[in-house]
């Protein structure tokens, strides 16, 4: 399943030069893997109460094109790499004429109270419907 977030780009988000500030893109990232896994039946609440969490360990981001002012853009998450320990992101920006401007791989590593862990079956069988689209 590849997750679709989408959102208009505001003034207060943007440079001098009416782009998508650089600052700005992590938290549209966070607020679209937060709406994935909305979609999978995994929101941040229910793995809270679980005690499990995911963790950001590593960001790779690369800029291919301008985000402009008021643009409304499509966020596409998906997990490339899924094993119980951790698991790799893809998240992929397209404007609204449907050019990919801005790509990210996110690396996460799975935590239960408060250390790396290995996700049982019933948490890991909501990240595969996130997985099945890349592997």
């Amino acid at each position: 399943m590849i997750a679709d977030f989408s959102k208009r780009i505001y003034g207060y988000e943007c440079d001098i030069y009416g782009h998508l500030n650089n600052a700005n893109y992590l938290p549209i990232l966070e607020s679209a893997r937060s709406e994935a896994l909305i979609a999978i039946d995994m929101p941040v609440q229910k793995m809270n109460e679980l005690n499990w969490h995911v963790y950001i360990r590593k960001v790779e981001m690369e800029y291919l094109k301008a985000v402009q002012l008021e643009d409304i853009i499509t966020v596409k998450s998906v997990v490339i790499e899924l094993n119980r320990l951790r698991s790799k992101w893809q998240q992929d920006v397209y404007n609204s004429a449907h050019e990919l401007c801005f790509r990210a791989f996110i690396d996460v590593v799975h935590v239960h109270n408060g250390k790396p862990a290995r996700v049982p079956d019933d948490i890991y069988e909501h990240f595969l419907k996130l997985a099945e689209a890349a592997l």
